[in-house]
């Protein structure tokens, strides 16, 4: 509805696109059509005059929907002419058709304009032809049929009104999750990131500080550590900066020599992740309880990224020579993590107190896309300890 008071010429878009339906145009020509047949008899229309008035009262209407307010006008003159030629003509219910269309389509001063064009027609339809001392009667129920045609085009009005503020509010709603769905996806994405590149890059860092303290015969060994990780670490990104391109409108096959679709590491990589640590000087313990097979692959890509940011933690906080263990219990209905390392928290606060805090973040709401709660804290005699219950069934 405009600020004028005017409604839509028709339904709301998607409904009047609907297969199968009837042009506005057809439908009017078909409906002045048959009020024309049914008002036409013996009796009815007795000369020429009676017929061109008749087909001056229909005609009109089919163009009652395109151009209402001038349906409505042209009718109201037929209607007056055969008032001053005193021919009475049933095609004056033409004009209650009309009236309902301008109610329902035109603005509300148009709309109470031609309600009292209607009213005046019928009191004067009324003084005209109503059996003698029959007037009150004939003018009531003549604004009776007014008053109908009235309420029927406003309930029209008020049902297209209402469809159309449900089908904006769809699209609101839609372009809201839509929001979302891109939100989530770029928090997910940017998890990946930090997961995988603090964890490589502090890897790298780690090697590099022991190569400068090798032996010459280490040397070539740590060097190629140093290579792996970095590789991996590559890989890792490339993998996360490709959800990114697969999500794009023109995403296709990738044929790069930089692709990969490797399927997203789980629970079965996280011995050669512990090994890893442990060649970058944290010496890392790993023990699994139970049949990784049966958990989802996203549940196992979560505890992969929970045990690789603790233990990238523990590489960045803990002391020189600290231990880390590790512990993923797979029952049926849930997963366990739990990784501790016996360094002292030494009042750094651990994740996140020399960066951004993301780390720790980004493993909350990892574990809440299972129904997990994280509990992570220093441990009783000093060390660090982080501890998660996933289930599996609950992830949306």
């Amino acid at each position: 509805m405009t600020e004028t008071g005017a409604v839509r010429t028709g339904p709301p878009g998607a409904l009047a696109r609907l297969p199968g339906r009837v042009p506005p145009l057809v439908a009017d020509a078909a409906l002045a059509a048959a009020l024309f047949l049914v008002t036409l008899g013996p009796g009815r229309v007795a000369n020429g005059t009676g017929f061109a008035l008749q087909t001056a009262l229909v005609l009109p209407l089919v163009w009652r929907r395109r151009a209402p307010r001038a349906a409505f006008g042209a009718i109201a003159a037929a209607a007056l002419a055969q008032w001053l030629l005193g021919v009475q003509l049933p095609a004056d219910a033409a004009l209650l058709v009309a009236l309902g269309t301008v109610t329902a389509r035109a603005p509300y001063r148009s709309a109470w304009a031609a309600a009292l064009v209607a009213v005046a027609g019928a009191v004067l339809a009324a003084a005209r032809w109503a059996p003698e001392g029959r007037f009150p009667a004939s003018a009531a129920a003549m604004t009776a049929a007014v008053a109908a045609s009235a309420l029927l085009g406003a309930n029209a009005r008020i049902r297209w009104a209402a469809r159309a503020e449900r089908l904006a509010r769809l699209e609101l709603d839609r372009d809201e999750r839509e929001r979302r769905a891109v939100e989530e996806e770029r928090a997910r994405i940017a998890r990946e990131l930090h997961d995988s590149v603090t964890h490589g890059l502090s890897v790298v860092v780690a090697l590099a500080d022991a190569l400068g303290h090798a032996r010459p015969a280490d040397a070539c060994a740590v060097t190629a550590r140093i290579a792996e990780t970095g590789r991996q670490a590559l890989t890792d990104m490339r993998r996360a900066l490709g959800l990114l391109q697969d999500a794009g409108p023109d995403a296709g096959p990738h044929t790069g020599p930089g692709d990969d679709r490797r399927s997203p590491p789980g629970i079965g990589q996280l011995r050669a992740l512990c090994e890893q640590m442990e060649a970058a000087g944290l010496v890392t313990r790993l023990r699994v309880d139970g049949e990784a097979a049966g958990v989802p692959a996203a549940a196992q890509l979560t505890v992969h990224r929970l045990v690789q940011e603790s233990l990238t933690n523990a590489l960045r906080h803990a002391p020189q020579g600290s231990r880390a263990e590790v512990r993923v219990s797979c029952a049926p209905g849930a997963v366990t993590v739990e990784v501790t390392d016996d360094g002292r928290a030494a009042g750094t606060g651990r994740p996140g107190s020399a960066g951004s805090g993301r780390g720790l973040t980004g493993m909350r709401e990892r574990a809440a896309a299972f129904g997990g709660v994280l509990e992570a804290g220093p441990r009783p005699g000093g060390g660090w300890r982080v501890f998660v219950r996933l289930d599996p069934g609950g992830a949306p």
